[in-house]
């Protein structure tokens, strides 16, 4: 039984198409992972679905009385309202239902004897639905989400607005995952995840019984939860039945089989229009000129896709830096109480350290406070000499109206117009996304432009705080090249054993240093 049905979709933003005619089917029970590159729409879609974004054209038509759960990158938590209250709002509708039954007692004592039956078998039907639907233990199965995903070291009864990015995506994943919808929608839930609560998430989705369509460049885990591949390009949606491999495999063979197809008819083309050419002027070949002419004017042009421009970055090296480039003596990290015993650390010249360990353990923090962007509590921190830090941050939390050449142009002043241009389109933009403004961008859109801006800076040392978040595969894949191949030093914090194992030279876990139990 179809779920949801997509006809005919259409849509576009001024002149940059985003779909042309799309359909979908969504079947009950199917795992769908929806791929493609930054900014070919993949949230654009989700968008649509959910209603949030009205298309050009096409139809959305979901089955009746179906309940959706959207796991979307930008929404917002309210001030107020603790982790508990936010988790606890997944039974709503169960706590509204209990509100429900205690005015049917209220209204028992004035009831007459017809009346009463009736309330008593509305009565039945709540009470079953609530013991169903686990009413009464409530707080067990919010305690063991929380735990699944980490939510119960921040402790439940914190403020939401006084939470990373990444532990509020963790709270609205933890909430979804407790409302158990018809239909779960996940766009990227793995960022911000740290590589323990992935692997929980994953054993969840693998044992799911129900629908999902899943959006992540982590491939690895997209493999071990999908049966179905939906591939987004050229504003097409084009399925895949297996897994991301699978999709490689058959993706390639059909792309090389159009090739040759395509290679094969220019070259009749090419053919004929050279007979024509030689033979219209002629009384006795006019004929057969014409008819290969018709043949021409007939054909099914084959039309090879646009290649997408594939991102470069080599990064500007600076002069050589001193040996050392920090050591800690006796640090403690924080900001109200420690997240570390005191750290006597060293980092010296050509090192590439992963960062690891739980979320909420302090890595951000570790690398703020090296950086002096944060007070320590206690220690204290010499930097090397001689460094030139380039630093990715993990959030940008501001609006940002600039566009993209506004952006580069303010950190590079100096660039004319045309080296700006050429320096994003190295990083995988195309002309429209250069001329965007930011705040329209996709995550991995906006992560390829401040990619640009360091990669352009002449650096020594490189801070990377989650840097593989939102990036497409391609981009991924390019940027492990060029940090393998970087002759400076390298602090990176990652979840992704995949991406940093074939980069660093060294893993520092956090939980060996933590005040925090693990």
């Amino acid at each position: 039984m179809s779920i949801l049905t997509v006809k005919n979709l259409t849509h576009g933003f001024g002149d940059r198409a985003i779909f042309n005619n799309v359909s979908f089917r969504l079947l009950k029970g199917e795992h769908i992972g929806l791929i493609g590159a930054n900014g070919e729409g993949k949230s654009t879609f989700m968008n649509i679905i959910t209603g949030k974004l009205e298309p050009d054209d096409g139809q959305v038509e979901w089955s009746k009385r179906v309940r959706v759960g959207y796991l979307d990158q930008h929404t917002v938590l309210e001030r107020g309202m603790s982790i508990r209250d936010v988790l606890k709002g997944a039974f709503q509708y169960l706590f509204d239902l209990e509100t429900e039954m205690n005015t049917i007692c209220e209204k028992m004592g004035d009831a007459s004897e017809d009346e009463l039956e009736k309330l008593l078998e509305d009565m039945g039907t709540i009470q079953d639905t609530l013991t169903n639907n686990d009413f009464y233990i409530i707080d067990s199965k919010v305690e063991e989400i929380a735990r699944g995903l980490g939510l119960e070291d921040i402790g439940l009864d914190k403020d939401v607005q006084d939470l990373s990015g990444g532990q509020r995506t963790k709270i609205l994943l933890a909430k979804l995952l407790l409302e158990k919808p018809d239909i779960l929608l996940l766009d990227e839930p793995t960022n911000y995840l740290d590589e323990q609560h992935i692997e929980w998430l994953k054993r969840y989705l693998q044992e799911y019984e129900n629908a999902f369509i899943l959006i992540s460049h982590d491939i690895p885990f997209l493999n071990s939860v999908i049966n179905l591949i939906y591939h987004m390009e050229n504003q097409e949606l084009n399925r895949y039945v297996g897994d991301y491999d699978n999709f490689i495999n058959i993706y390639e063979t059909k792309k090389l089989q159009l090739e040759a197809a395509h290679r094969k008819q220019q070259q009749e083309i090419a053919d004929l229009k050279d007979f024509v050419a030689r033979n219209k002027a002629r009384v006795s070949t006019r004929n057969m000129a014409m008819s290969r002419q018709k043949k021409l004017d007939k054909m099914d042009i084959i039309e090879l896709p646009d290649e997408k421009p594939k991102p470069e970055f080599n990064f500007k090296e600076a002069k050589t830096s001193g040996r050392l480039i920090f050591e800690t003596r006796d640090l403690v990290i924080g900001y109200d109480e420690p997240l570390s015993k005191p750290l006597n650390l060293r980092m010296e010249r050509g090192q590439k350290i992963a960062l690891v360990g739980a979320n909420g353990l302090g890595k951000t923090t570790l690398l703020r406070s090296i950086l002096g962007e944060i007070k320590a509590l206690s220690g204290e921190v010499e930097l090397g000499d001689t460094l030139y830090t380039g630093y990715f941050q993990q959030e940008i939390k501001e609006a940002n109206y600039n566009t993209c050449i506004e952006e580069v142009w303010h950190d590079f002043p100096s660039l004319s117009q045309y080296e700006v241009r050429a320096a994003l389109a190295k990083c995988g933009l195309t002309t429209k996304h250069i001329e965007s403004k930011i705040v329209v961008l996709s995550g991995g859109e906006h992560a390829k432009v401040r990619l640009c801006k360091l990669i352009n800076k002449e650096t020594n040392v490189l801070v990377l705080d989650e840097p593989t978040n939102h990036l497409d595969v391609d981009a991924k894949e390019e940027l492990k090249r060029a940090l393998k191949a970087y002759k400076g030093s390298i602090l990176l914090i990652c979840h992704e054993p995949e991406f940093y194992q074939d980069v660093v030279t060294d893993v520092w876990n956090l939980e060996a240093w933590t005040t925090k139990i693990v």
